[in-house]
């Protein structure tokens, strides 16, 4: 072996052109064999990860909480088999289940038999495996009691407007609500679901589309997106100067504003413009009462169609209550 050792060092020229293609030869030669050999059919044991869902379930989980291993002896290509050991720590393969495969053993329990697994061999391991025989007997799954409610949808919005461009209402989001699942104690905490973040930047007109139901663990949605909406109205601003007036006084009080008037500036719809001339602001005695400072911000006595929206300065005022 030395010999023929020695012998083929001496053939090659110690160069290191000589060197780099033999290299190159060998690592040939081993790929065409490494490539031939997984081209070849097996026999071997495959295993999966495995859970089980059913929809028909009433009062259950639709998916099983919990993973069976799955074995089987299988015949497939050497690729196949490498792939399914380079794969064996992947999520777990979830089958679909009808009613009727699922054998009640006890509450949350059911098992499934060798007989519905065959049924779901090329799901488990793919259509280019033969599988053999399975050495898994039975597989119990546990599908948790669950519960449902309804909880409303809170979008989680950023908005910014071009130059004179508002919204006359709040985004919009259909359906409100939906109907949440899942284990009581998962639930109890749940009392709103929100959307991922909506960006909606430099609108001149409406919009719409449609954001995702953020996920919470351990909850199964009954929709899993809203579709949004929002009406974008061009605006023109008026500046007016009006008076703020105490009202609901009982007989034996007067009540003081200071100041008495305020420098308003109105939102209109643009082209319409609304009439704001004889808008007066107001200050109610009860919301003076319950107010610990004395000091109440003023509110409209009303409001002109068209007015989209307004400002008021200064936005607080001080309340002087006395005796007749």
């Amino acid at each position: 072996m030395k010999r023929l050792l020695i012998r083929l060092l001496h053939s090659i020229r110690h160069n290191g052109r000589d060197w780099t293609v033999f290299s190159l030869s060998l690592l040939l030669a081993f790929s065409i064999w490494f490539i031939h050999n997984l081209s070849l059919d097996y026999s071997d044991f495959l295993t999966v990860q495995m859970k089980a869902s059913c929809d028909n379930l009433e009062g259950h989980a639709a998916i099983s909480s919990n993973t069976c291993e799955v074995v089987a002896r299988c015949r497939t290509s050497g690729y196949n088999i490498l792939k399914s050991r380079l794969l064996s720590n992947r999520n777990p393969v979830v089958i679909s289940m009808d009613r009727q495969s699922l054998a009640p053993r006890t509450g949350e329990s059911y098992y499934i038999t060798r007989k519905e697994l065959s049924g779901a061999a090329h799901l488990l391991y793919g259509e280019k495996v033969e599988v053999e025989y399975f050495l898994s007997d039975t597989l119990y799954f546990r599908f948790p009691y669950e519960t449902n409610k309804k909880v409303p949808v809170f979008p989680v919005v950023s908005l910014s407007f071009r130059p004179q461009y508002m919204s006359q209402d709040n985004l919009e989001v259909v359906p409100d609500s939906v109907r949440i699942y899942g284990e009581p104690y998962h639930l109890a905490n749940v009392d709103r679901v929100f959307t991922e973040p909506i960006k909606l930047q430099d609108l001149d007109a409406g919009t719409a589309g449609v954001a995702r139901i953020e996920r919470i663990k351990g909850v199964r949605l009954a929709e899993n997106e809203v579709h949004y909406s929002i009406e974008v109205t061009r605006y023109v601003e008026i500046s007016r100067e009006v008076s703020v007036e105490a009202v609901n006084v009982p007989a034996d009080k007067e009540m003081m504003i200071y100041p008495s008037k305020a420098d308003v500036v109105f939102k209109c719809v643009f082209p319409m413009m609304a009439d704001v001339s004889n808008v007066t602001f107001q200050i109610d005695y009860e919301d003076y009462i319950n107010s610990r400072s004395r000091k109440c911000i003023p509110e409209p006595a009303f409001l002109p169609e068209g007015v989209l929206d307004y400002e008021v300065f200064p936005e607080i005022f001080e309340c002087v209550l006395t005796e007749k």
